[in-house]
């Protein structure tokens, strides 16, 4: 007589449960472990490369205006570099449209230089160069249609270059991060999960020596 299709997956079910009772308690870590190194691995194998180039503008006061004046607008223009108006004007240059563009480009300033840098991003090494210095062009030409106002005016430090090396995640940088990621979700798994019931064990209790009668006589003699 065969087993009922529900019949077998309770079965199947116990078993498994039984599988697992028999693991030590510290099983997911190497698994987490495990999972983790062969993800990175893969990524870094398959993920497909990623070029940067950086170009640098920096504010220049003119005139009577105060250079520390330079820093802050810096900082105005740095954030800019990312808006509508600054990738609308740079999306002919750079050959991609706005919504992809913006995705494509990042800009970083520093509190204690006025200088701007845009970095481009692509899988293709020269348009990830040429999206740098399309954005870093586009912002300069804004900054000097207000520079009779500002007192300040942008101008290019340095242009982009073509980059030689992608900045994608190699195949063992790709696994080491996928390890330390599993091991931190493995001990993760450890400090959440209940603790298995401790296992009962009967205590053994002595049983009463021959002598136990000779010596409950030799204390009542003693009285």
């Amino acid at each position: 007589m065969t087993d009922s299709p529900e019949q077998q997956r309770h079965i199947t079910v116990r078993r498994l449960r039984t599988a697992l009772a028999r693991l030590p308690h510290w099983w997911p870590l190497p698994v987490c472990v495990l999972i983790g190194t062969a993800s990175g691995l893969s990524y870094g194998a398959l993920a497909a490369d990623r070029y940067e180039a950086t170009s640098y503008a920096m504010a220049v006061a003119e005139g009577e205006t105060d250079p520390s004046a330079a820093l802050g607008y810096a900082q105005s223009y740095g954030r800019l570099t990312t808006s509508d108006a600054t990738l609308s004007y740079a999306q002919g240059a750079a050959g991609e449209p706005v919504r992809e563009l913006r995705s494509h480009v990042r800009s970083e300033t520093s509190p204690d230089s006025p200088m701007i840098a845009v970095t481009g991003t692509s899988e293709d090494r020269r348009r990830a160069a040429d999206i740098a210095n399309a954005v870093i062009e586009a912002v300069i030409v804004s900054s000097g249609h207000v520079a009779d106002d500002t007192g300040v005016k942008l101008i290019k430090f340095t242009h982009a270059m073509t980059p030689d090396r992608p900045v994608s995640p190699s195949v063992p940088l790709g696994g080491a991060v996928g390890a330390a990621t599993g091991g931190l979700l493995g001990g993760l798994v450890l400090l959440v999960r209940p603790r298995r019931a401790a296992r009962p064990v009967a205590a053994q209790v002595p049983g009463p020596t021959a002598g136990g009668g000779v010596a409950q006589d030799d204390r009542e003699l003693v009285r």
